[in-house]
């Protein structure tokens, strides 16, 4: 493989890692199990709900695996993301807005609720749950409406609040997530099979951890929007749940040792742990020294790019020659927006990045989110090198302008170096794959 281009070596990698978290494949390894947990609780119906990026291959590989004992189910995703064309289906598919929660999610939330309250304790719910959920199952509580949630949830992600701030909130503004869709399933027995899409696989904080219980209380929920000074800019309804709820004056949500969780088993099926592990087996059969940095990348996407440049020139530094290396990383940065430009973390990390390694020879970065989208655009990342920057200059495009304006995503549109893959079907936050040859 001498001389071959190292993004063509890069997007070999990246391919690799996303088939080990296949999530047909993840759900149809589970279809023995469920369907003996059918057989051994003597249920008479067998109801499927999903919300996610992943809903629609995770719920098309419970049809096709148990779909002689399933009675019905509905599901939610991302627009574009579904899989399904078979009006045969007993499945209802539903598609709506991420990241931003819309009328399509609202409709969606309330018919999966609608099913559950229908289900008694002889009903079996399979549950599918995939990164996205939290926007894509959107059923604000009380007197919140769609509109409020939709402006704290644009506060919070434009002043970079991470996903474990987002969902603490959402969880408290919410009627379903933080426990609430297992309180509205009971009586009947729960089994979730989950696509880790944050650090750590919190359960709580997978799509805001609908069915687990909440570590978090409306306090917690405070402290992020006093974090970012948000007080004063909250809609009423929402300032007035969560002044209820830190009084004690309204129900926090369920928490570990409620009788709800009793029937309820949630599983990781998937994770950027395994994703990150393929990729470092398939740089290593491909005769590449692997280091795997981080699965848990967190923080602003700019100070992130920087230590990873620093750490990439480092180990390109210490190669003897002719030797080549390989560097993985997972995790989830974010980004505080203070330009109008168009981009994600991951254009964002990798333009900076760039400009750490500008001129320098033997460094070829990807970074990409494994659902094939960054943020709000329709490239998954983006790919740089050590001649990215300077050929931009020459071509009168400045790096510092554009990440300024947030305004990655345009900058390697010019360029000709994002990565665009389309929606994969999967989601376990994002990778970078760092190539080094000396």
């Amino acid at each position: 493989m001498a001389g071959e281009d190292p993004r063509i070596i890069i997007r070999e990698i990246f391919s690799k890692s996303l088939l080990a978290v296949d999530p047909y494949k993840a759900v149809a390894s589970y279809s023995d199990t469920m369907r003996s947990a059918y057989k051994s609780g003597n249920f008479t119906k067998l109801v499927l709900i999903g919300f996610g990026k992943a809903a629609s291959l995770m719920s098309k590989a419970i049809e096709d695996n148990l779909g002689d004992l399933l009675t019905g189910g509905i599901i939610v995703t991302k627009y574009g993301h579904s899989v399904r064309g078979d009006r045969s289906s007993k499945i209802i598919t539903y598609e709506a807005g991420h990241p931003m929660p819309d009328e399509n999610g609202l409709k969606a939330a309330k018919e999966i609720v609608r099913v559950l309250k229908e289900a008694d304790k002889n009903t079996l719910i399979i549950c599918v749950i995939s990164g996205g959920g939290s926007a894509l199952l959107a059923a604000p509580h009380g007197d919140i409406t769609l509109a409020d949630k939709q402006e704290v949830t644009g506060m919070l992600l434009k002043a970079g609040a991470d996903i474990y701030e987002l969902n603490t909130v959402r969880k408290h503004i919410s009627a379903v997530k933080g426990g609430r869709l297992a309180e509205a399933a009971q009586p009947a027995a729960i089994i979730s099979l989950i696509l880790s899409d944050v650090m750590g696989d919190r359960l709580d904080m997978i799509a805001s951890g609908p069915t687990a219980p909440d570590k978090t209380t409306y306090n917690d929920a405070y402290n992020v929007i006093r974090k970012y000074e948000l007080e004063g800019r909250l809609p009423a309804s929402v300032a007035e749940m969560i002044g209820k709820g830190i009084r004690g004056l309204m129900p926090e949500t369920p928490k570990d040792g409620e009788p709800i969780f009793q029937r309820v088993r949630n599983i990781i099926i998937g994770s950027n742990k395994i994703a990150t592990d393929a990729a470092r087996e398939a740089a290593e059969v491909l005769g590449y020294r692997t280091t795997l940095i981080s699965t848990e990348l967190s923080g602003e996407a700019s100070i992130v790019a920087g230590e990873l440049a620093r750490t990439a020139i480092a180990f390109k530094k210490a190669l003897a020659p002719g030797d080549k290396a390989c560097l993985i990383a997972g995790g989830e940065t974010t980004v505080t927006v203070r330009g109008n430009g168009k981009g994600g973390r991951n254009t964002e990390l990798a333009l900076v990045f760039g400009m750490e390694i500008k001129g320098l020879q033997g460094i070829t970065l990807l970074s990409a989110g494994t659902d094939g989208t960054d943020g709000p655009t329709d490239a998954a990342g983006a790919f740089v090198d050590g001649q990215t920057v300077v050929k931009a200059a020459g071509a009168g495009i400045d790096a510092g302008e554009y990440l300024k304006n947030n305004d990655s995503y345009t900058f390697f549109s010019r360029t000709g170096d994002l990565f665009i893959t389309g929606p994969t079907g999967t989601n376990v936050m994002d990778i970078q794959i760092i190539l080094l040859d000396n």
